[in-house]
């Protein structure tokens, strides 16, 4: 009897996932730009992404959608990279190499969107550098603005080579100017170092976190998007602070309490918070350096009330000297070191403190 024929649907072939669709485009270079002292942090954040291989630090190879990269949150930036066998940027000018240079920065166009370039290099204001510049003009068909381009290029030396490599960054802003930020302060706080901060913590679910001092509300804000916890709750003595959190926090489509208390008198009950992040006031463009002398024992004191027995207290500040004698005086904490980082000609350190 004859063997019945095969449904024409019918395929022994297994389907392919968007991850193997993914894997078979061609791969291209990047390299992450981190706040100096936050680079284990943002490496640890690319280790997570789907698809990036052979990375190697901060740089990496990637055949998904750039689109995932401008969502990573420790990195300041994210740049597509290629270098060239020229031993000079003038080699870049070839007609063939130009043409190359010109394609790679508009696949880049294509992502970001950016509606100007700006060229990062040394002697960028040499005659080399403004034909450079010229010629990207008229190939990106897109203004030469030497400040303020939205697409950075930047050109060094290629780090294994003898050529010139072009970093051509994703974004038209960098990734620490989130979204979420419709409103902003004097002295607030760079979202990345927020994010690193919260990392760096602990990422609990059950934790019950307070904010004192939230001024602009980026602790506030950078937790809320990272995942679930059991309560948050800010706290600001300014009226403008706490309106300027509250929008921030609705931009970013998260509902948190912020309100108009003194962090030192909140009235609360010990004991109501597992996680403390602040950041306290440095005496530069909030506070001063006396008055900071009377703040931060007064703050530890309350801190210490407001903390469940096994929570954890964060204190971000750049006045190390007051802030480190004062641990060395008490008995109550113990303490350790998160990360320095140099930030905006600053170059304050985090701490995690726990009770003894």
């Amino acid at each position: 009897m004859p063997r019945p024929a095969r449904p024409k649907h019918f395929s022994h072939r297994p389907r392919r996932s968007a991850e193997d669709h993914r894997t078979r485009q061609p791969a291209h270079e990047y390299v992450l730009e981190a706040l100096p002292g936050l680079e284990e942090v943002a490496a640890e954040e690319l280790q997570h992404v789907p698809l990036a291989r052979d990375i190697r630090g901060l740089r990496f190879w990637y055949p998904g959608d750039p689109e995932r990269l401008t969502r990573l949150k420790a990195a300041v930036a994210a740049y597509r990279i290629r270098a060239w066998d020229v031993p000079r940027p003038r080699g870049l000018l070839g007609h063939q190499q130009l043409g190359e240079l010109v394609d790679f920065l508009a696949a880049v166009v294509r992502v970001g969107g950016h509606r100007s370039f700006r060229l990062a290099a040394a002697g960028r204001e040499s005659s080399v550098m403004a034909r450079v510049a010229e010629e990207l003009s008229n190939g990106l068909n897109l203004p030469f603005d030497a400040e303020e381009g939205e697409l950075l290029i930047r050109l060094r030396p290629q780090e294994d080579g003898p050529g010139w490599e072009v970093l051509a960054r994703l974004t038209p802003r960098p990734l620490s100017a989130r979204a979420w930020r419709v409103c902003n302060r004097g002295g607030g706080l760079n979202a990345t170092v927020a994010y690193a901060v919260h990392k760096l913590a602990g990422q609990r679910e059950e934790d019950r976190i307070f904010n004192p001092m939230a001024g602009s509300g980026t602790l506030l804000v950078e937790r809320a998007l990272m995942g679930p916890y059991d309560a948050m709750v800010g706290v600001d003595t300014d009226d403008g602070a706490v309106a300027c959190a509250r929008a921030n926090l609705q931009a970013a489509g998260r509902e948190v309490e912020v309100a108009r208390v003194d962090a030192l008198d909140t009235g609360l009950p010990a004991r109501s918070f597992d996680l403390i992040v602040a950041d306290l006031p440095w005496g530069d463009a909030i506070g001063s350096h006396r008055g900071n002398a009377a703040l931060y024992p007064a703050f530890l004191g309350e801190m210490y009330r407001l903390l469940s027995r096994q929570g954890r207290l964060v204190v971000l500040t750049h006045e190390l000297r007051l802030f480190e004698n004062l641990l060395q005086d008490q008995t109550r904490w113990h303490a350790r070191e998160l990360f320095q980082v140099y930030s905006g000609g600053h170059h304050p350190k985090a701490y995690l403190l726990g009770k003894r």
